[in-house]
């Protein structure tokens, strides 16, 4: 961040991106669960959807901004690649965390819920911890590579990722500690138990570690090597 000012209006938007982000897959999951009579492939596709358009919407407006990184493991990673002041980090997860719970005590009351009440959806076991590392691992490298090559269809590129990686993980990719913790408070279609989140936490952390390694390998004779291949 150039100034203290800049740093205010970024952490602003985080905490407004990830407030809104919330509303939607929380928000969009209620709705689903309740229009689809009990097909839980039609509540997803809702869910999935308005992720990936909110998605769009949230990054275009408030990528030039903040980054709109709106994900603790994105903030890290921004950091590790020097693209992000270490002291900035702080403030960047601090928003990401309080909009996170903001936006599901929204949709909660939104639909008639308590603000918050501990989910009961069970989300454990081994694949369920390493589809978390692969959905985290495919977002970073997404954006790394979108970053460096395509700026400008980020928001897009992002957010069809997040949509298919609802159907193609078995946990429906969370991807994201702050999501997944505020998920945690509401015991709605898109909720994990309290218990489940720790693991989930370690398994996208490693995703966007070992991401941001390859993608810094990757990226490092990007322009001879596009040159060499025929």
């Amino acid at each position: 961040m150039s100034s203290p000012q800049a740093l205010r209006r970024a952490v602003v938007a985080e905490f407004f991106g990830t407030a809104f982000l919330l509303a939607t897959v929380v928000g969009s999951g209620i709705m689903g669960e309740r229009l689809a009579g009990g097909n839980t492939a039609i509540a997803l596709l809702a869910n999935s959807l308005a992720t990936g358009g909110a998605l769009i919407c949230l990054i275009a407006a408030l990528g030039p901004i903040s980054g709109a990184h709106f994900n603790p493991a994105v903030s890290l990673a921004d950091a590790v690649r020097r693209r992000l002041a270490w002291r900035a980090v702080p403030a960047y997860i601090g928003a990401q965390l309080l909009g996170a719970l903001v936006g599901v005590a929204v949709a909660d009351a939104m639909f008639g819920l308590p603000l918050f009440f501990p989910s009961h959806h069970a989300r454990t076991g081994g694949a369920q911890w390493l589809a978390e590392f692969v959905a985290t691992f495919g977002l970073l490298l997404v954006i790394w590579g979108c970053a460096r090559f395509r700026s400008n269809v980020i928001p897009f590129a992002v957010a069809a990722y997040i949509v298919a990686a609802y159907w193609f993980t078995s946990s429906t990719s969370f991807a994201n500690p702050a999501v997944t913790i505020a998920r945690s408070l509401t015991d709605t279609f898109a909720g994990i138990r309290p218990l489940d989140v720790a693991p989930f936490i370690v398994a996208q952390l490693l995703g966007a570690i070992a991401a941001t390694s390859l993608a810094r390998w990757l990226e490092t004779p990007s322009t001879e090597i596009a040159h060499d291949i025929p």
